[in-house]
């Protein structure tokens, strides 16, 4: 029983307690057959008069079930030898489903029943639907989660101040009404989680997220890390260099993480900002504060695309300040490699830059002061946590300090809950000169103007970008209940459809534009391949570029003002967004088409008519988290914070704050109150993972 329970997160005899359910079913008013509503669930009794297993149009057994009102029947497609025999003709029957019209007049298929005697009770309470698990029925859930109610007392772990200042109701009255409520209760404020007890519940559970989160902040200060004190001679020679100024949105965050960089103790801060907003000069500033001190730095990127791009960037910037900037990615061979690494060991290498590569066990830096992590939110938190724990030898007492950067804006809400223990920089404005893509929605039946869109753009010597449909792999997968062996296999052939998806468009669209210099570049070259298309893509030997979602990010050819993504609608928001953010680079006016289907879901033609009226990366964001929610936004294998089960940060906006208000004052003034919360919420489990 315990294997069974913990599936579904049930692993102590008070996480029964908060088990709460997912829905209820109101068995409290008995109809009779004959006025019983249709279209909604009720719930009606009667006495069996006719009992057959028939075949029309196939096997089923029929019931005819009668009230003093009138009969319906009750009807099982699949059905076991023992429900035979237990509906026997003159057996009284209490059912619950839906009345309909159908071959056999009014009928409930499949209703949920019990036999009863006459006179039976009546439910007085709605009845809880928990989530569950296969080998454990609703029957035994609720059995044990009433134990778990009876068993423990249920005292309220916050002061009586806090609660009636937020004027919420006690939890005991709160765990009790949501797991029984009474017939007066509406059903609608809870199963929407509006009702009071539900936001008890939630501002308890955010509450208890908030707290761990700021004793991790608060305890990172206990940790060593370098002082990176500011010393501004190559600071200034770069900006002196630079043939643009910064915005002043990038001079705040350069100035806060140049704080950050100065104390004893680890800095954690998150260096958000829309497409294109300048984050990498940033970055590149911080770099330049740990160097001037006789540290290193390692610059991390999820793809090789992007790897190469910021190798490329910081080599221009940095590399006629007399800073060595090296590269150690994957795409290397053994002889390069063997001598990056040597040149990382022994400090010569002051920026080190490269993608998975560098946490591997083999990379050893001499001096690591500054581990910069681009778009972080595509590591796991193992390869995070592995690169900043090179920064001394086994044993050392110090750790580096961490800047992490992400395209992907972040809802307010998201970063106050799931962000709580970083620092957050925001870079809310663009560089001058950096003109908004256009969007256009077309749909595939104008395939051909589009294409004549392409060869006009490309002739008049811009370049552009084809992007080829993704094949959605959750949809592909969903309620998958294969072996992971065989979910593996899958995945191959997934990729391989992928990969076919792109040749294909790229053997037609070099037919359809002979006069043009196709090129192509997905996710099974090589990192060489990768590297030589990208190469020849901004250097103008190709104009047409088919790619797959590869070059979502890290891809900076200001030539390229045209883009076609094929199949949008199959698309996040994010990647959508990201994707635009390809072009728009330079002077010239860019556009970006949306090539779509016309059998839209409700859910594609508000994803399609979101990114259309929307340019802003956080109004996106906003909308991503409205649709999506957090746990889908964040992915609970990213993350590292206990996912939130109650609270939606979309809408409880008022109960985050509060939550964030309240652990501030908790942690300063009250530490049993604290632990008391975190024991009942998290059961020592609050310590939880971040970096």
């Amino acid at each position: 029983m315990q294997a069974t329970l913990a599936k579904i997160g049930i692993h102590r005899d008070f996480d029964l307690v908060l088990h709460l359910p997912l829905r209820y079913e109101d068995q409290t008013h008995l109809h009779p057959i004959a006025v019983a509503p249709g279209g909604q669930t009720v719930l009606v009794e009667g006495v069996v008069r006719d009992s057959a297993i028939k075949f029309r149009p196939k096997r089923q057994l029929v019931c005819s079930v009668e009230d003093a009102s009138g009969n319906l029947v009750m009807r099982f497609l699949n059905f076991y030898p023992s429900q035979v025999r237990q509906l026997a003709v003159g057996t009284r029957v209490r059912l619950f489903g839906e009345i309909r019209q159908g071959f056999f007049g009014a009928e409930m298929v499949h209703p949920k029943y019990r036999v009863v005697a006459e006179g039976a009770p009546i439910a007085t309470q709605l009845t809880p639907i928990y989530p569950t698990t296969a080998g454990l029925s609703q029957a035994n859930l609720q059995r044990l989660v009433r134990a778990a109610l009876d068993a423990h007392a249920l005292d309220d772990t916050l002061p009586p101040a806090l609660i009636g200042k937020l004027r919420l109701p006690a939890f005991r009255d709160s765990v009790i009404t949501l797991h029984h409520p009474p017939p007066a209760a509406s059903l609608d404020a809870l199963e929407q989680r509006t009702h009071p007890a539900w936001r008890r519940v939630k501002f308890d559970e955010l509450l208890a997220q908030q707290l761990s989160m700021r004793i991790h902040y608060d305890r990172r200060k206990s940790i060593g890390a370098p002082p990176l004190q500011a010393r501004v001679a190559l600071t200034r020679a770069l900006l002196d260099a630079l043939p643009f100024a910064l915005t002043g949105s990038q001079r705040k965050a350069a100035a806060e993480i140049s704080a950050d960089l100065a104390r004893r103790y680890p800095m954690q801060r998150l260096l958000q900002g829309d497409v294109g907003s300048g984050k990498t000069i940033v970055a590149a500033l911080a770099a330049l504060q740990a160097i001037e001190n006789g540290f290193q730095v390692a610059i991390m990127a999820p793809t090789e695309i992007l790897g190469e791009q910021h190798f490329a960037k910081f080599s221009t910037w940095l590399a006629p300040l007399g800073v060595s900037v090296v590269w150690l990615g994957g795409n290397l061979t053994v002889r390069p490699r063997r001598e990056a690494l040597a040149r990382v060991a022994s400090g010569d290498a002051q920026v080190v830059i490269g993608t998975h590569a560098l946490f591997q066990d083999e990379v050893e830096f001499r001096r690591l002061g500054l581990a910069i992590v681009d778009e972080q939110h595509r590591f796991g938190v193992k390869q995070r946590l592995a690169l900043r724990q090179k920064g001394g030898k086994a044993g050392a007492a110090v750790q580096p300090h961490q800047l992490m950067m992400s395209a992907t804006p972040i809802p307010r809400t998201l970063a106050m809950s799931y962000y709580a223990d970083l620092d957050v920089s925001v870079i809310d404005e663009m560089p001058p000169g950096r003109t908004p893509v256009a969007t256009r929605l077309v749909s595939d039946a104008r395939r051909d103007e589009v294409i004549q869109r392409v060869r006009d753009a490309c002739m008049a010597g811009s370049q552009a970008y084809w992007v080829c449909p993704l094949i959605e792999e959750a949809a592909a997968g969903e309620g998958d209940a294969r072996p992971p062996k065989a979910r593996g296999r899958g995945r191959g052939r997934l990729e391989a459809l992928q990969l076919q998806s792109v040749l294909d468009t790229h053997e037609r669209l070099r037919a359809t534009f002979p006069e043009l210099r196709v090129g192509l570049v997905h996710g099974r070259l090589t990192a060489a391949e990768k590297a030589a298309v990208m190469q020849a893509f901004t250097g103008g030997a190709i104009q047409l570029l088919v790619a797959t979602t590869v070059i979502e990010v890290g891809v900076d050819v200001p030539n390229a003002t045209l883009m076609v993504i094929e199949n949008a609608e199959r698309m996040g928001l994010a990647q959508l967004h990201q994707l635009r953010g390809r072009v728009g680079r330079g002077p010239g006016s860019s556009t970006c088409i949306l090539l779509y289907q016309n059998a839209l879901s409700q859910l594609a033609r508000e994803r399609l008519k979101i990114i259309f009226e929307n340019t802003d990366g956080f109004e996106i964001a906003r909308h991503d988290l409205r649709i999506r929610g957090p746990g889908e936004l964040l992915g609970a294998r990213q993350s590292g914070v206990p996912m939130l089960r109650f609270a939606d940060v979309a809408v409880d906006l008022d109960l985050v704050e509060a939550a964030r208000d309240a652990a501030q004052d908790l942690l300063a003034s009250q530490p049993a109150v604290t632990d008391a919360h975190l024991q009942r919420w998290l059961g020592g489990r609050q310590h939880f993972l971040r970096v």
